[in-house]
């Protein structure tokens, strides 16, 4: 297992950020001039308590990424799992503005604490239409986090980025809509999947920072809607 420093982990982050293009297969919109700006926020610490060693992990096993779970109400990607984040409001400065004031009204982090490394290339979300920012973030002085509106977020939670990596969770997703089949990665948290645009931003994130553990991308399971 690696004996990597969370502080190489940031290192590693921002190095790549530097350049960083996505080449995933992120669905394009079919009317750009109509999205709706967002933003997300990709946090990323060091956890507060060490989990269990994770076999092969590439990075420090105490390394977090910040994730939530949203309300299964919603009319927009109901009941899955996603970095906090929202639509672009016009009092917000710009994509960071979003991130962390989205961020600190559905998880209640204190934005103080947060530092941006890096704002991503956006990327297309064709299944509600909006054109998202990412912004990459390190959380310099970890704030309780928790799900502020249930009609919103019903749970928010850090994960171990080495669990992420660990070969044996990961798969490749398939939805079936509209007469075609799309795949992508996918990770299963303890049960929790984790797929479609976060975890395609994970993915490449992961493979950009060189922290991807080989896996099998044969493996298919269906997500049910």
């Amino acid at each position: 297992m690696s004996t990597q420093h969370p502080a190489g982990a940031r290192a590693e982050l921002i190095a790549a950020a530097s350049g960083h293009s996505w080449g995933g297969p992120f669905p394009q919109l079919a009317d750009p001039g109509s999205a709706h700006d967002a933003a997300v926020l990709i946090l990323f610490g060091v956890l507060d308590r060490t989990p269990a060693p994770v076999a092969d992990a590439a990075v420090a096993r105490d390394l977090d990424v910040l994730l939530q779970r949203r309300a299964p109400s919603l009319s927009s990607h109901p009941g899955q799992v996603s970095f906090p984040g929202g639509r672009s409001e016009p009092s917000d400065a710009d994509a960071v503005a979003t991130a962390l004031r989205e961020a600190e009204e559905e998880t209640g982090l204190d934005p103080a604490g947060v530092e941006i490394l890096a704002t991503l290339p956006e990327i297309p979300l064709a299944a509600s239409n909006h054109l998202v920012t990412p912004v990459l973030a390190w959380w310099r002085s970890p704030s309780r986090v928790v799900a502020v509106d249930h009609a919103e977020t019903v749970e928010v939670f850090r994960v171990p980025v080495a669990q992420l990596l660990d070969p044996e969770i990961r798969f490749t997703s398939t939805l079936h809509r509209m007469g075609r089949t799309f795949r992508g990665p996918a990770f299963d948290v303890d049960g929790t999947i984790v797929w479609g645009f976060t975890a395609m931003v994970l993915d490449a994130l992961f493979t950009a920072a060189g922290w991807t553990v080989p896996w099998d991308e044969s493996v298919e399971r269906p997500i049910e809607l």
